[in-house]
């Protein structure tokens, strides 16, 4: 397990240590937790859930990458 420093307010930290004491969690864990909740992946975590999602639709590539397109076009046009 790799390690990271941060740099946090004051305010901050004692409000993480607080949580952290309170879910009887380390802080790490809620920080992990906090990253899978906004769907932060491992590019290899992503291929499989790419790879999964492949395997459940019903789409062509062809048709899939039309869809995927149409979508790209169209959130352009509303920037």
């Amino acid at each position: 397990m790799s390690r990271l420093t941060m740099t946090l307010s004051e305010a901050r930290y004692r409000a993480l240590k607080e949580a952290s004491a309170n879910r009887d969690k380390i802080i790490g864990q809620l920080i992990g937790e906090s990253l899978d909740f906004y769907g932060i992946k491992s590019r290899d975590d992503a291929r499989e859930l790419v790879r999964r999602a492949r395997g459940h639709s019903k789409l062509t590539p062809d048709c899939a990458m039309g869809i995927a397109h149409e979508q790209v076009v169209a959130t352009r046009r509303k920037a």
